[in-house]
C-alpha cells in the first residue's frame, strides 16, 4: 500500500530523515509540519473530506473532486490549491492527484509550561 504519513516534525528530523534517504535508507512517503498548530490551520476538516475522496482515486478534475465531495468548485479550487502549495496534491495533466492509498498521521502532544 502506498501510504504517506503527515507528522509534525522540527527542521533536525527532517534532515535526520534525508540524509539517512540519500544513505540509501527507505524513510518512505513524509509531508512534515513545523507544529500540531500549522498542521490542522493546513489540513481543515473540509480538505481532509477532499482528501478522503480523492484518496487512491487517481488524477481527477476540480469540478469531479468538487461533484465527489458535494461542494461548489470555486471553494474546492481554494482548498485544493492551498493543499499543492503545501506538497499534498499533485497537479498532473489529467488533472490533480492525491497519489497515495493511505494516509497515517503521526505526532505526538506533549505537556506544555503553564504561562
Amino acid at each position: 500500500m502506498n501510504t504517506v504519513t503527515l507528522s509534525v516534525a522540527s527542521r533536525e528530523d527532517v534532515t535526520r530523515r534525508a540524509l539517512a534517504a540519500f544513505e540509501g535508507q527507505k524513510q518512505g512517503a513524509h509531508i512534515s509540519f513545523a507544529s500540531a498548530e500549522l498542521l490542522w490551520k493546513t489540513l481543515t476538516r473540509k480538505r481532509w473530506e477532499l482528501l478522503h475522496a480523492m484518496t487512491g482515486q487517481g488524477a481527477m478534475s476540480i469540478r469531479e473532486a468538487a461533484r465527489r465531495v458535494g461542494r461548489d468548485v470555486k471553494a474546492v479550487h481554494g482548498d485544493i490549491q492551498a493543499l499543492i502549495n503545501v506538497g499534498v496534491l499533485d497537479r498532473t495533466a489529467e488533472g490533480v492527484k492525491f497519489p497515495y492509498d493511505a494516509v497515517h498521521v503521526d505526532f505526538t502532544l506533549t505537556k506544555t509550561a503553564m504561562v
